[in-house]
Formats: structure tokens, C-alpha cells, sequence
């Protein structure tokens, strides 16, 4: 899983196996650990209509809806929008990169570009 925070804007690309875990535990949480304090991103899967996103004691939990989850898994749909508060809300598959890049991607979707 990966986030990308830029002023209000909040975007997470998931692998492959992010969704075959969130299908399973319904929730996917990493960390980075800071000298001072660690920083805790995740997603939960929620019985809510909307994506939404909050941020306390240092944790950012984008909540994203089953149904969502369920079509991102089982169609050829990219991502999911929305807006929490100000914030700007991206949740999407994470594809192989079009240029020559050292890390792993094997865990990746196909990018449709390349087919």
C-alpha cells in the first residue's frame, strides 16, 4: 500500500495482495517509524456509502465502503473518489510502471497502457 498527501489531496494505490488481505481482515494498516513518534496510514472496510478519511493520534484510517472494495476486486474499475471534509480522496490499483524503475512490481496490476 501506498499514500501520497499533498495539501488537501489524499491518495492510497493498493497491490494486488492489499486487496486479497483487506478481503480477509477487512482492515490493512503499515507504519513509519519516526525517531520521536511513528506514523500509522491504513484503510478499514466499512458498511458506509462513501469513502471518507480521518486523522487522530498521528493515524490517517481512510474508511472504504465494501462495495467499493467488492468492485475494485472483481472488475477492471481503476479507483474510487470522494471527499472528506476539504480533503480529497483517492483510493485506486496500483499499476506496473511505464518506465524502467528498480522496484519490485511484480505484486502490481497490469498496466492497461501497455496492453
Amino acid at each position: 500500500m501506498k499514500v501520497r498527501i499533498k495539501g488537501n489531496s489524499l491518495r492510497y494505490r493498493l497491490t494486488k495482495s492489499d486487496f486479497t488481505n483487506l478481503l480477509g481482515e477487512l482492515a490493512l494498516t503499515e507504519c513509519s517509524e519516526f525517531l520521536s513518534n511513528t506514523f500509522v496510514y491504513g484503510i478499514e472496510v466499512t458498511a458506509n456509502e462513501e469513502l471518507s478519511a480521518d486523522f487522530k493520534d498521528n493515524n490517517i484510517m481512510l474508511q472504504l465502503p465494501s462495495t467499493m472494495l467488492l468492485e475494485l476486486v472483481k472488475t477492471d474499475r481503476v479507483g474510487f473518489s470522494g471527499h472528506s471534509g476539504a480533503v480529497s480522496l483517492l483510493i485506486e490499483k496500483d499499476f506496473t510502471c511505464l518506465d524502467n524503475v528498480e522496484e519490485d512490481q511484480s505484486d502490481h496490476f497490469p498496466n492497461p497502457l501497455l496492453q
